[in-house]
């Protein structure tokens, strides 16, 4: 019988898809832009697979998304998939539905609610004395939130 901890069990539901998007690394240091393939998603990221390995928490870009939206993530996982290229896990910075999924499992609603990102309010609905400048935006993300497959 296998034992879901707080640590095991997944913040939300993933799917299995195939949307073509284009990745593109937001770090000078560790420039890559491809047109990728996400085959799995969930209200918190997706894994998407690349011909080429890229670097654990580098910032990306990906673009191109149903409705033309963009998002950005972090990579939290880099895989080899043989010669097939890497399987590359992306944390996304804000959570939610940004893959146009119709019918979205439930729990991608209640993850979109309880994340403290997505419950700041808009700068555009913010008082310019409210904002904090020096307060970096990315501290809300837990470094053990990151689940690895094949670890139960």
């Amino acid at each position: 019988m296998e034992v879901h901890t707080p640590k095991t069990t997944r913040r939300s539901t993933r799917l299995r898809v195939e949307i073509p998007v284009t990745v593109t690394s937001l770090d000078r240091m560790r420039p890559f832009a491809e047109r990728c393939m996400v085959l799995v998603v969930s209200a918190q990221g997706c894994g998407f697979r690349s011909t080429r390995a890229l670097q654990l928490e580098t910032p990306v870009m990906i673009g191109d998304l149903p409705g033309g939206a963009t998002v950005t993530a972090r990579v939290a996982n880099c895989l080899p998939l043989g010669n097939d290229g890497f399987l590359i896990g992306a944390s996304l910075y804000n959570h939610g539905n940004v893959w146009g999924i119709a019918d979205a499992p439930e729990d991608w609603n209640v993850v979109a609610q309880n994340d403290p990102v997505a419950a700041q309010p808009q700068p555009g609905s913010v008082p310019k004395s409210a904002v904090q400048k020096k307060s970096w935006p990315y501290n809300v993300f837990s470094e053990g939130a990151e689940i690895h497959p094949g670890r139960k």
